[in-house]
């Protein structure tokens, strides 16, 4: 049980520091990235303004019935590419990337690389 607390704690403190690492040095929007075992959501945040300005999951209606399995890369890799449409529909082109905790690799990854692809800046 103490091994399951002390890797929740650090999971908790790469959280903060890369978040805060994000806010810090960026004026621009953050692309928050929220992960689970059959999902993938992503959405676009306006910190100044505490607004979201575009979000994407593998929830969604347009990307529900076209996806096998909302949990692997070419789920993330759809989410990524319809975020950027969103952002761009909403004229962000350039935004701040925050993983949260996970390392970049697999999943976040394919998002980040998709919305790249799309058009997005970061």
């Amino acid at each position: 049980m103490k091994q399951y607390k002390r890797l929740n704690k650090q999971r908790e403190r790469r959280q903060y520091r890369v978040r805060n690492r994000v806010k810090r040095h960026s004026v621009r929007p953050r692309l928050c990235i929220v992960r689970s075992n059959k999902h993938i959501y992503a959405q676009v945040i306006d910190d100044a303004a505490g607004s979201t300005l575009a979000a994407a999951s593998t929830c969604d209606k347009e990307l529900r019935g076209s996806l096998p399995f909302g949990g692997n890369k070419a789920a993330a890799a759809a989410v990524g590419k319809m975020l950027a449409e969103r952002a761009l529909e909403r004229g962000v082109t350039a935004v701040a990337f925050d993983r949260r905790e996970y390392k970049y690799h697999g999943r976040v990854a394919a998002l980040a690389d998709a919305a790249r692809a799309a058009g997005i800046q970061f």
